[in-house]
């Protein structure tokens, strides 16, 4: 795009309505425009990309633009902003890197203003120092609210996916068994009942090894004249050698009454794990319930990951518990806590990059509980260890996370009086989560 700029004069306007360069007189106005670049874009270009290190700042002269962050698939929008406004200020005085895309709606014009001159500004007094330290607080502030909302949403929409994948499941299973069940039915109806109907002797039960039901199954086909019914009758405890004391026109009825009660033991087994997930989520979210309550540790831990189970599956991730007999009732947020052991699994799983053991205890501390999430992987830099509950810190590149879970779960555990502690070393990563009997 090209076009006249603007005079230094209106730049210089421009840059005393913003509250970052409000407190400037007219010489150190004109020092910072004489240091900074007039940056031309066109609709639809990026003056900031996530990620990318920052060198600079930038104030909007003319034009429009849209402030945007990745999560997941999508882009989160922020803000829409206009003239006057200060963009990239955070990651420019961090020196770090750029926490969302700023880009242009209509043809715009920025003022970039490197580093080095910001360094040289609040070299100039507190005044100016202290300026830039609200702005960017109240910027730090309004981002984390819209993506503490966006985040909940998310995190909404991910379980939701995954209960939906494990819900899908048995009630697919119920809907064949019943299907099949009906001519089962159909089927024992239309023979003859033998009186009394011949039972397998007490005790006998169907083999607890698969390789030996296999075995059973095919020696049981012979008799019964299909896979199908064979197994019916092996379930139901019969043996070929118990078969052959029977008459053979009793066969084709015990088949068809093996094969009834077969698929009403599949149906019960799909409802009952209908019921398991749907419990576990009234559980997970504390719905009907007191926000605060006595609440037990244990019950939390096994409703998260049954609510979890599709992406545990999915990465191929075995979870081992070991939690104690003696673990006691505590005073908690129950569904703050339960997000807390989301966002440690869910970031566990991430570390863990495929297959293998994530280890959860929970035990009891002198004064409460503690709860101890490990994972295997390669062991957390000190320097990222030590940056790990801050807002927006995150070593996942964009779109794989806003850099607010373990921020979010550090506040809930404060909030109930406790605290994380985190050991990495060893091939192994443990978040260690310690509660009060009793919150504040």
């Amino acid at each position: 795009m090209s076009h006249e700029h603007l005079p230094a004069s209106e730049i210089a306007e421009r840059l005393r309505g913003t509250a970052l360069f409000g407190g400037l007189d007219d010489a150190q106005l004109a020092r910072l425009i004489e240091m900074g670049e007039i940056i031309d874009l066109a609709p639809g270009e990026a003056l900031i990309t996530e990620g990318e290190v920052a060198t600079a700042l930038f104030v909007v002269l003319e034009g429009e633009l849209d402030v945007t962050k990745r999560s997941g698939a999508a882009d989160v929008p922020l803000a829409r902003v206009g003239p006057g406004s200060l963009q990239g200020e955070i990651a420019a005085l961090e020196g770090g890197r750029r926490l969302a895309t700023v880009r242009a709606v209509t043809e715009a014009e920025a003022l970039r203003v490197p580093v080095d001159a910001m360094r040289e500004l609040l070299a100039a007094g507190p005044d100016v120092a202290l300026s830039v330290i609200r702005t960017a607080v109240g910027r730090l502030r309004s981002m984390e609210g819209s993506l503490r909302e966006r985040e909940k949403l998310a995190g909404l929409g991910t379980l939701a996916a995954g209960l939906a994948h494990e819900l899908n499941n048995p009630a697919a299973a119920a809907s064949r068994s019943a299907r099949a069940l009906s001519d089962a039915v159909r089927s024992a109806e239309s023979l003859p009942r033998p009186s009394p109907p011949p039972r397998p002797p007490e005790g006998s039960a169907p083999p607890t090894s698969a390789l030996d039901r296999a075995d059973r199954i095919d020696e049981v086909a012979a008799l019964a004249g299909s896979a199908e019914a064979a197994s019916a009758l092996v379930d139901a405890g019969w043996t070929a050698e118990l078969l052959r004391e029977q008459p053979p026109e009793v066969l084709p009825w015990l088949a068809a009454d093996a094969s009834v009660h077969q698929l009403l033991d599949e149906v019960a087994m799909a409802v009952n794990r209908i019921s398991e997930i749907v419990s576990a989520v009234k559980g997970y979210a504390y719905l009907d319930q007191a926000p605060r309550q006595r609440i037990e540790v244990r019950i939390g831990i096994e409703q998260t990951l049954v609510i979890l189970r599709h992406r545990l599956r999915d990465a191929g991730v075995e979870v081992v518990l070991e939690i104690a007999d003696d673990l006691p009732e505590i005073e908690a947020f129950g569904s703050e806590l339960n997000q807390v052991w989301t966002n440690l699994v869910d970031n566990a799983i991430d570390a863990m990059d495929g297959p293998g053991t994530l280890t959860i205890r929970a035990e009891r501390e002198a004064a409460g509980v503690r709860v101890t999430i490990c994972n295997p992987g390669p062991p957390i830099p000190d320097e990222v260890r030590q940056r790990l509950f801050e807002p927006f810190y995150t070593t996942k590149p964009p779109g794989k996370g806003t850099g607010l879970g373990l921020h979010i779960s550090h506040n809930v555990v404060l909030r109930h009086g406790g605290s994380i502690e985190v050991s990495s070393e060893d091939g192994t990563t443990c978040f260690a989560v310690i509660l009060p009997l009793a919150a504040p």
